[in-house]
């Protein structure tokens, strides 16, 4: 079945011609009865060359698509710029969790302080007073605590 991103089958790409079924072969069919071995030779000789031609025009086919599904995501985002001396909540991840907390436990928790900008999207913390959190945090994995 030919995939969508590319519109070519994964059998076509590597071997340069569409599979026959059994049944086919079995059972005459006009595709496979008006096959002579002459003109099957040459159409396989024309398949191979342009074999490569068809490999990149799916290269093409999955880049295009790509960039559509990049375009739909980054078109639903919404950029959170935070500036030094904001005040931000930590997501509470599995590491981060306190022991037996359970799934009713805090989804979030702080406030803390932006204290530097170390990366694109990457912060440090520290929290009220003033001691700096261990590593950085990702802009994902804060949120904008507004008293």
């Amino acid at each position: 079945m030919a995939k969508s991103s590319t519109g070519e089958t994964s059998f076509s790409l590597v071997y340069g011609v569409e599979a026959l079924i059994l049944v086919e072969v079995g059972e005459t069919t006009l595709r496979y009865f008006r096959a002579d071995e002459e003109s099957n030779n040459e159409a396989m000789l024309i398949n191979l060359e342009l074999l490569e031609a068809r490999k990149d025009l799916a290269c093409v086919r999955m880049a295009t698509q790509k960039q559509r599904v990049e375009q739909y995501y980054n078109r639903k985002t919404n950029l959170r710029y935070l500036k030094v001396g904001d005040l931000v909540l930590r997501k509470v991840t599995q590491n981060t969790q306190e022991l037996n907390a359970g799934k009713l436990g805090p989804m979030w928790e702080g406030p803390y302080r932006i204290s530097a900008i170390t990366g694109k999207g990457s912060y440090g913390l520290e929290n009220q007073n003033g001691d700096k959190l261990p590593s950085n945090w990702n802009v994902t994995h804060l949120k904008r605590y507004y008293c």
